[in-house]
Protein backbone atom coordinates (compact mmCIF):
# COMPACT_ATOMS: atom_id res chain seq x y z
CA UNK A 1 0.00 0.00 0.00
CA UNK A 2 2.82 2.56 0.59
CA UNK A 3 4.23 1.97 -2.92
CA UNK A 4 1.86 4.38 -4.72
CA UNK A 5 2.33 7.01 -2.03
CA UNK A 6 6.06 7.04 -2.73
CA UNK A 7 5.33 7.71 -6.40
CA UNK A 8 2.64 10.29 -5.58
CA UNK A 9 4.99 12.17 -3.25
CA UNK A 10 7.84 12.24 -5.76
CA UNK A 11 5.39 13.59 -8.38
CA UNK A 12 3.97 16.21 -6.03
CA UNK A 13 7.41 17.46 -4.96
CA UNK A 14 8.57 17.68 -8.59
CA UNK A 15 11.40 15.14 -8.47
CA UNK A 16 10.82 13.74 -11.96
CA UNK A 17 10.31 17.18 -13.53
CA UNK A 18 13.54 18.48 -11.98
CA UNK A 19 15.59 15.53 -13.22
CA UNK A 20 14.13 15.87 -16.73
CA UNK A 21 14.89 19.60 -16.84
CA UNK A 22 18.40 19.11 -15.42
CA UNK A 23 19.36 16.81 -18.28
CA UNK A 24 21.94 15.10 -16.09
CA UNK A 25 22.00 12.96 -12.93
CA UNK A 26 21.82 14.87 -9.66
CA UNK A 27 22.77 14.11 -6.07
CA UNK A 28 20.18 13.84 -3.33
CA UNK A 29 21.59 17.02 -1.75
CA UNK A 30 21.18 18.96 -5.00
CA UNK A 31 17.63 17.66 -5.50
CA UNK A 32 16.70 18.52 -1.91
CA UNK A 33 18.15 22.02 -2.28
CA UNK A 34 16.26 22.67 -5.54
CA UNK A 35 12.96 21.39 -4.16
CA UNK A 36 13.26 22.83 -0.65
CA UNK A 37 13.10 19.57 1.29
CA UNK A 38 15.20 17.97 4.02
CA UNK A 39 18.24 16.08 2.78
CA UNK A 40 17.52 13.00 4.88
CA UNK A 41 13.90 12.78 3.73
CA UNK A 42 14.79 13.30 0.07
CA UNK A 43 17.52 10.66 0.12
CA UNK A 44 15.09 8.06 1.46
CA UNK A 45 12.44 9.05 -1.07
CA UNK A 46 14.91 8.80 -3.95
CA UNK A 47 16.15 5.40 -2.81
CA UNK A 48 12.58 4.13 -2.56
CA UNK A 49 11.96 5.39 -6.12
CA UNK A 50 15.02 3.45 -7.24
CA UNK A 51 13.53 0.35 -5.64
CA UNK A 52 10.29 0.97 -7.55
CA UNK A 53 12.25 1.33 -10.83
CA UNK A 54 11.12 4.96 -11.17
CA UNK A 55 14.68 6.25 -10.78
CA UNK A 56 18.13 4.85 -11.52
CA UNK A 57 21.17 5.49 -9.35
CA UNK A 58 24.87 5.62 -10.20
CA UNK A 59 27.58 5.51 -7.54
CA UNK A 60 30.47 7.90 -8.27
CA UNK A 61 33.41 9.25 -6.32
CA UNK A 62 31.26 12.27 -5.46
CA UNK A 63 28.46 10.02 -4.18
CA UNK A 64 25.14 8.69 -5.49
CA UNK A 65 23.64 10.42 -8.55
CA UNK A 66 20.00 9.92 -9.53
CA UNK A 67 18.24 10.08 -12.91
CA UNK A 68 14.80 9.28 -14.29
CA UNK A 69 14.01 5.95 -15.89
CA UNK A 70 12.20 5.86 -19.22
CA UNK A 71 8.92 5.09 -17.45
CA UNK A 72 9.10 8.17 -15.24
CA UNK A 73 10.13 10.41 -18.15
CA UNK A 74 7.12 9.27 -20.19
CA UNK A 75 4.41 9.01 -17.55
CA UNK A 76 5.39 11.02 -14.47
CA UNK A 77 6.75 14.32 -15.84
CA UNK A 78 4.22 17.08 -16.40
CA UNK A 79 5.53 18.00 -19.87
CA UNK A 80 5.22 14.54 -21.43
CA UNK A 81 2.34 14.04 -23.94
CA UNK A 82 1.50 10.83 -22.06
CA UNK A 83 1.90 12.33 -18.60
CA UNK A 84 -0.16 10.72 -15.84
CA UNK A 85 0.78 13.41 -13.33
CA UNK A 86 -2.75 14.79 -12.95
CA UNK A 87 -4.38 11.42 -12.33
CA UNK A 88 -1.61 10.65 -9.83
CA UNK A 89 -2.44 13.82 -7.92
CA UNK A 90 -6.16 13.07 -8.03
CA UNK A 91 -5.57 9.61 -6.60
CA UNK A 92 -3.20 10.94 -3.95
CA UNK A 93 -5.36 13.80 -2.69
CA UNK A 94 -8.88 12.47 -3.23
CA UNK A 95 -9.21 8.77 -3.99
CA UNK A 96 -6.86 7.54 -1.26
CA UNK A 97 -8.73 9.56 1.36
CA UNK A 98 -11.90 7.66 0.44
CA UNK A 99 -10.03 4.33 0.50
CA UNK A 100 -9.09 5.04 4.11
CA UNK A 101 -12.74 4.20 4.90
CA UNK A 102 -12.93 1.02 2.81
CA UNK A 103 -14.16 -1.08 5.74
CA UNK A 104 -17.03 1.39 6.27
CA UNK A 105 -17.85 1.28 2.54
CA UNK A 106 -18.02 -2.52 2.66
CA UNK A 107 -20.23 -2.46 5.77
CA UNK A 108 -22.59 0.17 4.37
CA UNK A 109 -22.40 -0.43 0.61
CA UNK A 110 -22.00 3.26 -0.21
CA UNK A 111 -19.35 5.82 -1.05
CA UNK A 112 -17.34 7.55 1.65
CA UNK A 113 -17.28 11.26 0.74
CA UNK A 114 -19.09 12.13 3.95
CA UNK A 115 -16.39 10.61 6.16
CA UNK A 116 -13.46 11.65 3.96
CA UNK A 117 -14.51 15.24 3.23
CA UNK A 118 -17.56 16.00 5.36
CA UNK A 119 -19.83 16.43 2.34
CA UNK A 120 -22.96 14.60 1.23
CA UNK A 121 -22.46 11.29 -0.52
CA UNK A 122 -25.88 11.32 -2.21
CA UNK A 123 -24.61 12.92 -5.44
CA UNK A 124 -21.14 11.50 -6.24
CA UNK A 125 -20.36 14.08 -8.91
CA UNK A 126 -21.39 17.01 -6.73
CA UNK A 127 -18.80 15.63 -4.31
CA UNK A 128 -16.18 15.08 -7.05
CA UNK A 129 -16.75 18.61 -8.38
CA UNK A 130 -16.96 20.22 -4.94
CA UNK A 131 -14.58 22.99 -6.03
CA UNK A 132 -13.31 24.31 -9.36
CA UNK A 133 -9.81 23.15 -8.43
CA UNK A 134 -11.02 19.61 -7.70
CA UNK A 135 -13.07 19.50 -10.92
CA UNK A 136 -10.09 20.67 -12.97
CA UNK A 137 -7.88 18.06 -11.31
CA UNK A 138 -10.40 15.30 -12.10
CA UNK A 139 -10.85 16.41 -15.72
CA UNK A 140 -7.12 16.68 -16.34
CA UNK A 141 -6.66 13.25 -14.79
CA UNK A 142 -9.27 11.67 -17.05
CA UNK A 143 -7.68 13.35 -20.07
CA UNK A 144 -4.32 11.83 -19.18
CA UNK A 145 -5.86 8.34 -19.14
CA UNK A 146 -7.19 8.74 -22.67
CA UNK A 147 -3.79 9.91 -23.89
CA UNK A 148 -2.74 6.28 -23.34
CA UNK A 149 -5.93 4.25 -23.87
CA UNK A 150 -8.14 6.42 -26.08
CA UNK A 151 -7.05 5.22 -29.51
CA UNK A 152 -7.26 1.55 -28.50
CA UNK A 153 -10.93 1.69 -27.54
CA UNK A 154 -11.94 3.90 -30.48
CA UNK A 155 -10.20 1.58 -32.95
CA UNK A 156 -11.65 -1.60 -31.43
CA UNK A 157 -14.49 -1.29 -33.97
CA UNK A 158 -14.63 0.59 -37.26
CA UNK A 159 -16.59 3.70 -36.28
CA UNK A 160 -16.06 5.50 -39.61
CA UNK A 161 -19.70 4.98 -40.75
CA UNK A 162 -20.84 7.13 -37.81
CA UNK A 163 -20.45 10.79 -38.76
CA UNK A 164 -22.46 12.37 -35.95
CA UNK A 165 -21.13 11.29 -32.55
CA UNK A 166 -22.16 12.35 -29.05
CA UNK A 167 -19.73 11.78 -26.17
CA UNK A 168 -21.93 11.62 -23.07
CA UNK A 169 -20.06 12.84 -20.02
CA UNK A 170 -17.12 13.71 -22.29
CA UNK A 171 -15.44 15.92 -19.66
CA UNK A 172 -12.21 17.52 -20.80
CA UNK A 173 -12.58 16.17 -24.32
CA UNK A 174 -9.45 14.02 -24.69
CA UNK A 175 -11.45 11.08 -26.06
CA UNK A 176 -13.35 13.40 -28.41
CA UNK A 177 -10.04 14.74 -29.75
CA UNK A 178 -8.76 11.21 -30.28
CA UNK A 179 -12.01 10.40 -32.07
CA UNK A 180 -11.87 13.24 -34.60
CA UNK A 181 -8.19 12.48 -35.16
CA UNK A 182 -8.90 8.82 -35.90
CA UNK A 183 -12.13 9.51 -37.83
CA UNK A 184 -11.60 12.92 -39.50
CA UNK A 185 -14.97 12.84 -41.31
CA UNK A 186 -16.84 12.69 -38.01
CA UNK A 187 -17.93 15.41 -35.63
CA UNK A 188 -18.22 14.92 -31.87
CA UNK A 189 -20.52 16.72 -29.45
CA UNK A 190 -19.37 16.65 -25.84
CA UNK A 191 -22.38 16.45 -23.53
CA UNK A 192 -21.68 17.38 -19.91
CA UNK A 193 -22.72 19.57 -17.02
CA UNK A 194 -22.58 23.32 -17.74
CA UNK A 195 -19.64 23.99 -15.41
CA UNK A 196 -17.70 21.07 -16.93
CA UNK A 197 -18.36 22.32 -20.47
CA UNK A 198 -17.15 25.79 -19.50
CA UNK A 199 -13.86 24.43 -18.16
CA UNK A 200 -13.42 22.17 -21.20
CA UNK A 201 -13.82 25.17 -23.53
CA UNK A 202 -11.44 27.34 -21.53
CA UNK A 203 -8.77 24.79 -20.64
CA UNK A 204 -8.77 21.77 -22.93
CA UNK A 205 -10.39 22.21 -26.37
CA UNK A 206 -8.80 24.83 -28.65
CA UNK A 207 -11.34 27.16 -30.31
CA UNK A 208 -10.02 26.28 -33.77
CA UNK A 209 -11.14 22.64 -33.32
CA UNK A 210 -14.43 23.01 -35.21
CA UNK A 211 -15.19 19.29 -35.36
CA UNK A 212 -15.93 19.28 -31.61
CA UNK A 213 -19.07 20.96 -30.28
CA UNK A 214 -20.65 21.15 -26.83
CA UNK A 215 -24.06 20.47 -25.31
CA UNK A 216 -24.80 21.46 -21.71
CA UNK A 217 -27.05 19.34 -19.56
CA UNK A 218 -27.58 16.57 -17.01
CA UNK A 219 -28.19 13.41 -19.01
CA UNK A 220 -30.42 11.92 -16.32
CA UNK A 221 -32.73 14.93 -16.13
CA UNK A 222 -32.36 16.77 -19.46
CA UNK A 223 -32.86 15.82 -23.08
CA UNK A 224 -30.17 14.03 -25.08
CA UNK A 225 -29.47 15.36 -28.59
CA UNK A 226 -29.95 13.14 -31.65
CA UNK A 227 -26.81 11.41 -32.94
CA UNK A 228 -25.68 8.38 -34.92
CA UNK A 229 -23.33 7.08 -32.23
CA UNK A 230 -23.19 7.68 -28.50
CA UNK A 231 -19.96 7.11 -26.59
CA UNK A 232 -20.29 6.34 -22.89
CA UNK A 233 -16.72 6.10 -21.63
CA UNK A 234 -16.43 5.14 -17.97
CA UNK A 235 -19.99 6.34 -17.41
CA UNK A 236 -22.06 3.27 -16.59
CA UNK A 237 -19.59 2.02 -13.98
CA UNK A 238 -20.50 5.08 -11.88
CA UNK A 239 -24.13 4.01 -11.47
CA UNK A 240 -26.32 1.14 -10.27
CA UNK A 241 -28.23 -1.03 -12.73
CA UNK A 242 -31.47 0.96 -12.48
CA UNK A 243 -29.78 4.24 -13.42
CA UNK A 244 -27.85 2.50 -16.20
CA UNK A 245 -31.09 1.18 -17.68
CA UNK A 246 -32.67 4.62 -17.35
CA UNK A 247 -29.79 6.31 -19.16
CA UNK A 248 -29.48 3.68 -21.92
CA UNK A 249 -33.24 3.89 -22.59
CA UNK A 250 -32.89 7.67 -23.13
CA UNK A 251 -29.92 7.08 -25.41
CA UNK A 252 -31.85 4.49 -27.45
CA UNK A 253 -34.77 6.86 -27.87
CA UNK A 254 -32.51 9.70 -29.09
CA UNK A 255 -30.37 7.48 -31.31
CA UNK A 256 -30.95 7.60 -35.07
CA UNK A 257 -32.12 4.34 -36.69
CA UNK A 258 -29.09 2.26 -37.63
CA UNK A 259 -27.00 4.10 -35.06
CA UNK A 260 -25.39 2.70 -31.97
CA UNK A 261 -23.78 3.09 -28.59
CA UNK A 262 -20.15 2.42 -27.67
CA UNK A 263 -19.46 1.53 -24.05
CA UNK A 264 -15.89 1.98 -22.89
CA UNK A 265 -15.32 0.15 -19.62
CA UNK A 266 -12.86 -2.11 -17.84
CA UNK A 267 -14.44 -5.56 -18.17
CA UNK A 268 -14.41 -8.24 -15.51
CA UNK A 269 -13.98 -11.87 -16.50
CA UNK A 270 -17.32 -13.65 -16.70
CA UNK A 271 -16.56 -15.56 -13.47
CA UNK A 272 -15.25 -12.31 -11.92
CA UNK A 273 -11.91 -13.96 -11.18
CA UNK A 274 -10.05 -10.96 -12.62
CA UNK A 275 -8.40 -8.96 -14.02
CA UNK A 276 -7.02 -7.71 -10.71
CA UNK A 277 -6.96 -4.09 -11.95
CA UNK A 278 -10.67 -4.26 -12.74
CA UNK A 279 -11.48 -5.85 -9.40
CA UNK A 280 -9.66 -2.97 -7.68
CA UNK A 281 -11.47 -0.43 -9.88
CA UNK A 282 -14.72 -1.97 -8.67
CA UNK A 283 -13.62 -1.44 -5.08
CA UNK A 284 -12.88 2.16 -6.02
CA UNK A 285 -16.41 2.51 -7.42
CA UNK A 286 -17.64 1.37 -4.01
CA UNK A 287 -15.77 4.07 -2.07
CA UNK A 288 -16.38 6.85 -4.63
CA UNK A 289 -19.58 6.30 -6.63
CA UNK A 290 -22.88 4.41 -6.76
CA UNK A 291 -21.67 1.87 -9.31
CA UNK A 292 -19.38 -1.09 -9.98
CA UNK A 293 -17.36 -2.75 -12.72
CA UNK A 294 -19.21 -5.40 -14.72
CA UNK A 295 -18.72 -8.36 -17.04
CA UNK A 296 -19.34 -8.18 -20.78
CA UNK A 297 -22.51 -10.24 -20.28
CA UNK A 298 -23.81 -7.77 -17.68
CA UNK A 299 -23.25 -4.80 -19.99
CA UNK A 300 -24.83 -6.72 -22.87
CA UNK A 301 -27.89 -7.40 -20.72
CA UNK A 302 -28.21 -3.70 -19.88
CA UNK A 303 -27.93 -2.79 -23.57
CA UNK A 304 -30.46 -5.42 -24.55
CA UNK A 305 -32.95 -4.20 -21.96
CA UNK A 306 -32.71 -0.71 -23.50
CA UNK A 307 -33.45 -2.04 -26.99
CA UNK A 308 -29.96 -2.31 -28.47
CA UNK A 309 -29.00 -5.40 -30.46
CA UNK A 310 -26.13 -6.84 -32.52
CA UNK A 311 -23.96 -6.45 -29.43
CA UNK A 312 -20.22 -6.97 -29.95
CA UNK A 313 -17.45 -7.05 -27.38
CA UNK A 314 -13.77 -6.32 -27.99
CA UNK A 315 -11.08 -6.71 -25.32
CA UNK A 316 -8.19 -4.40 -26.14
CA UNK A 317 -5.58 -5.97 -23.89
CA UNK A 318 -5.23 -2.56 -22.21
CA UNK A 319 -6.98 -0.98 -19.23
CA UNK A 320 -10.29 -0.42 -21.02
CA UNK A 321 -12.40 -2.50 -23.39
CA UNK A 322 -15.20 -1.73 -25.85
CA UNK A 323 -18.81 -2.91 -26.21
CA UNK A 324 -20.83 -1.85 -29.26
CA UNK A 325 -24.63 -2.10 -29.53
CA UNK A 326 -26.77 -1.17 -32.54
CA UNK A 327 -30.27 0.23 -32.86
Amino acid sequence: FPYPQVMFTACELGVFDLLLEAGEPLSSDAIAAHLGTSTTGMERLLDACVGLKLLAVELTQEGALYRNTEISNIYLTKSSPKSQYHIMMYYSNTVYLCWHYLADAVREGRNQYERAFGISSKDPFAAMYRSEEEMLKFMAGQNSVWSICGRDVLAAFDLSPFRQICDLGGGGGALARECVSLYPNSTVTIYDLPKVVQVAKEQFIPPEEHRIAFYEGDFFNDSIPEAELYILSKILHDWDDDKCRQLLAKVHKACKPGGGVLLVESLLNEDKSGPLETQLYSMNMLVQTEGKERTAAEYSKLLGAAGFGEIQVKRTGKLYDAVLGRK
